[in-house]
């Protein structure tokens, strides 16, 4: 049985990944971290090398992005020295690893979608971390994938859709940001993508290695974003609010986002056939497993 060790199990993108129809012969053990501290370098070293894992899912992530211009060192801890801990022990036990990331380590100040290979440039301490993690699994010597991603959405945990239902059922209108660009995620679409990459990795050693970028496709924009949920949730008989577009300068957060998070494809549909389906769509089956399917 080849097992691949998940951090972040509780988590939206952890929860997925074990629900994942993984292909016969792979299992998967998904940790959170009541069962492994990821600021102890030590335990991370002496789990991965157990010898028990066929390859690692980096996808804990410390991401109170706005706690963390406040909290720093944990931020770093968490994003930066745990994977490169992972990646080390990766290394020694001659295991791919793949490092989820995100939209963060750039500055949002371009037109278009973010390449792979676009200069990197964090506006605050969340992005500044992640990126610390991946230069430290680039440079680990150890076969890697780092999987950025943006907007990350689910039935499960805390995320934008869940949070839109709830605010949205008390409030009949809703001010959103407007001017910030980006694609949303779902979280089970990107487990697929990573499970593929992973059974690629492990079952061949000659596989492309590198950054790539995955969310589900087209653009859209935190309101829009959020009208479209209110639109699919009231075909459902559920709840329905209206969306005032605003400003992010009208609601100021300790942390900067980035105006622009969209995600360039190209370097996972070239390396590994991974081709995303719309946001819509992937958002269609997040409301059916919250309020169940269309009438």
């Amino acid at each position: 049985m080849k097992t691949i060790l998940v951090t972040g199990g509780k988590g939206q993108l952890g929860t997925e990944l074990a629900r994942y129809p993984w292909p016969e012969g792979y299992a998967v053990e998904a940790i959170d971290i009541d069962e492994l501290d990821l600021r102890d370098p030590a335990a991370i070293t002496a789990l991965v090398g157990s010898g028990r894992f066929a390859a690692v899912v980096s996808a804990a992530a410390y991401t109170a992005v706005d706690k963390a211009e406040s909290d720093v060192v944990t931020a770093w801890q968490v994003n930066a020295l745990a994977p490169a801990a992972f990646a080390e022990a990766c290394r020694t036990a001659g295991i791919p690893i793949v490092q989820v990331s995100t939209d963060y380590v750039f500055n949002g100040e371009r037109e278009g979608a973010w390449e792979v290979d676009d200069p990197v440039d964090p506006l605050g301490v969340y992005g500044a971390s992640k990126l610390g993690g991946e230069l430290a699994v680039k440079t680990a010597g150890c076969r890697y994938a780092i999987i950025r991603t943006a907007w990350v959405v689910s039935a499960h945990g805390n995320n934008f859709v869940k949070t839109m239902l709830r605010v949205g059922a008390t409030n009949p209108t809703l001010r959103v940001v407007g001017d910030q660009h980006g694609s949303p995620t779902a979280a089970a679409d990107l487990a697929a993508a990573i499970a593929t990459i992973v059974v690629r990795m492990v079952d061949d050693a000659d596989v492309a290695n590198g950054t790539y970028h995955f969310s589900n496709a087209g653009p859209t924009t935190w309101a829009d974003f959020a009208r479209e949920i209110f639109m699919q949730s009231a075909a459902r008989g559920n709840v329905s609010a209206s969306v005032e577009a605003i400003t992010t300068s009208e609601y100021p957060t300790p942390a900067t986002r980035p105006a622009n998070s969209m995600l360039s494809h190209t370097a996972i549909e070239r390396d590994y056939g991974i081709r995303p389906r719309a946001w819509q769509a992937a958002l269609s089956d997040i409301l059916d497993e919250l309020i169940g399917k269309r009438p």
